[in-house]
């Protein structure tokens, strides 16, 4: 899959996004290295911490399924109404770690600004000293 098809696939979910206290709305995309892909949003809730984001729900979704190699992750996020996102979307240390304990550095990282503008970053580019309970390396 290309990486402009997998980020339309972020974009269209994004809309499923439940966001009414930051009110951007976050669709992901995650790509197993097997071809099928897991989507995710993000769902606030009042109780702040337990918010959860769409980068999250996308890869819990896919391990609980089973797959625990990855090819690609797109993420879109824009203000509800919008059709732009103030930047290219960059996932949380808290995604950027929970990703660390499968993604490889050089997986891509496809960040939209728009339904159709986007940019690729390697996953270790974006967090090159995850923590670890072993040395990986």
């Amino acid at each position: 899959m290309d990486h402009a098809a997998l980020a339309a696939r972020a974009a269209a979910v994004r809309h499923n996004a439940y966001a009414p206290y930051s009110g951007f709305a976050v669709g992901a995309a995650l790509l197993c290295a097997d071809g099928e892909i897991f989507t995710g949003v993000n769902v606030e809730n009042s109780s702040y911490g337990l918010t959860v984001c769409a980068e999250r729900n996308a890869l819990f979704a896919a391990v609980g399924a089973g797959r625990r190699e990855f090819a690609a992750l797109a993420v879109y996020a824009a203000p509800i109404g919008a059709d732009e996102g103030p930047d290219y979307t960059r996932p949380c240390g808290a995604c950027l770690q929970a990703f660390s304990e499968f993604c490889a550095p050089d997986m891509p990282v496809i960040r939209l600004r728009s339904e159709t503008e986007f940019t690729v970053t390697p996953f270790g580019e974006l967090f090159p000293y995850g923590f670890t309970l072993s040395e990986k390396e």
